[in-house]
């Protein structure tokens, strides 16, 4: 019997509304960050007189920081209340948000954009519990990896369009400005009606006794879920996933106009690129793994994200171009596409890396307490980022340049993702037994 594709999802009541309203949060997020950032890196004279590097790592840390506070706070509250419910309230918060944004952008005040861009720090943190553990409550288990790979391969896609979005309308002169108020607020409103259609599923632990002392809570939550080694492990990948990713991303501004001397619109090609490579990586997980949670995806998604990232480090040494170029330009220079087909292999093992990582953690842990495991996952994603983008000062205050700090992070995925498969050696038994099952269907075919 033929098994209906994973995008059939999308048509179904169960799972369309929750997409739209999670797709739209992530494009409403990076229209508004992209256009601070793009804004901070192209007209930073007009709004501030920091200093423009610092600004680019300093934005993401403080996007994530309400992450660190009240991630403990959100996973209790998503096992303890239906999660549609919850939807509609955190967009409502988000509606709210955009106004502080609108008069930020419309009174040129930045302090203002950056209270903004806090308050989508937290309209994120209150949904993430709800997005990764509503799924397994609305879906088969044969339905997770595909509707991980779609909701990847969507958060992806609003990032890539967020990202190009803000960056295009900020730059469109003289209302670009008024662009992004009004977009991001029309944007947040849509999410709040896809939010309404979202229908209730029941609360896991509606008896739950809140804990407001956040921190003990969040210490007692990750205790919890180190006693489940291959989730935990997997928690760990999983954040790791976006140290590397946020490393990456943060440097793509400076790296597009410094090193690559481009215009905003080469920052944009290399959002894009990186991006769909994500959402390649994200869908086909599904018929990689035949619709089983095949955790052996993650070594090979490990592999080549470091392979990818040392070549990138390689490419960007080869670019040798000097004069300044638009997207177009930037295509007719030598070394411009291997640069691009690295961010494109980066961003397709990628997704095949932290799909199967989600889908692990999904399924092995206690039902009940699934929503407060993935709000600690959120606090260890928080912290990582932060690292990454500590990191990232602390290698440019020495002078790094950012193609180095493309290598220095490839090979620490090389050496932080070894170490969990050594601690864990099921992933590469798994792993080889995934390619061994491969050829063999492949010699199959040939004598067929």
């Amino acid at each position: 019997m033929h098994k209906a594709s994973q995008f059939s999802l999308l048509i179904e009541r169960r799972f369309g509304p929750f997409f739209w309203t999670q797709f739209l949060g992530a494009l409403n997020d990076n229209v508004f960050k992209t256009a601070l950032l793009t804004t901070l890196t192209f007209e930073a004279v007009l709004w501030t007189t920091a200093d423009t590097g610092l600004l680019n790592n300093l934005i993401p840390g403080l996007f994530i920081l309400p992450f660190v506070l009240f991630s403990a706070l959100t996973g209790q509250l998503a096992d303890k209340f239906d999660k549609a419910y919850l939807s509609r309230v955190v967009k409502l918060l988000e509606i709210a948000i955009m106004l502080i944004a609108c008069v930020g952008w419309l009174q040129h005040q930045l302090w203002l954009l950056v209270l903004a861009l806090v308050g989508m720090g937290l309209h994120s943190t209150l949904f993430g519990p709800v997005k990764y553990a509503y799924l397994p409550q609305a879906l088969r288990n044969d339905e997770l990896i595909g509707a991980n790979g779609v909701i990847e391969m969507g958060t992806f896609v609003g990032i890539l369009l967020g990202e190009i979005l803000g960056a295009l309308l900020v730059m469109q002169k003289p209302w670009g400005i008024e662009l992004v108020a009004g977009g991001t607020l029309a944007i947040a409103l849509l999410g709040w009606a896809c939010s309404c259609a979202i229908p209730a599923v029941p609360a896991p632990a509606p008896d739950l006794q809140i804990n407001w002392h956040l921190w003990r809570e969040t210490l007692r939550n990750l205790r919890f879920s180190r006693q489940n080694r291959p989730v935990w492990l997997a928690m760990l990948g999983n954040s790791w996933f976006w140290f590397y990713g946020a490393i990456l991303l943060a440097q793509f501004p400076l790296y597009a106009r410094r090193h690559l001397h481009g215009d905003h619109s080469v920052f944009i090609l290399l959002l894009v690129i990186f991006s769909l490579g994500i959402g390649i990586g994200s869908l086909i997980c599904e018929p990689l793994s035949r619709r089983r949670i095949e955790i052996g995806l993650v070594p090979l998604g490990a592999l080549g994200m470091t392979v990818f990232g040392v070549e990138l480090y390689f490419a960007s040494q080869a670019y040798t171009a000097l004069a300044e170029v638009d997207a177009r330009g930037f295509l007719t220079q030598n070394g411009s596409w291997r640069i691009l087909s690295d961010l494109v292999g980066l961003g397709i093992f990628g997704g095949i890396y932290i799909v199967p990582l989600f889908a692990l953690i999904q399924t092995r842990c206690d039902a009940a307490h699934l929503s407060r495991t993935i709000a600690g996952l959120n606090i260890m994603n928080a912290l990582f980022m932060v690292g990454s983008a500590g990191l990232a000062m602390i290698l440019l205050s020495f002078g790094c340049t950012i193609p180095q700090i493309f290598l220095i992070a490839a090979i620490l995925n090389g050496l932080f993702t070894g170490w969990i498969f050594y601690s864990e050696p099921t992933f590469l038994k798994r792993c080889w037994r995934w390619i061994r099952g491969r050829a063999e269907t492949e010699a199959g075919f040939e004598r067929m």
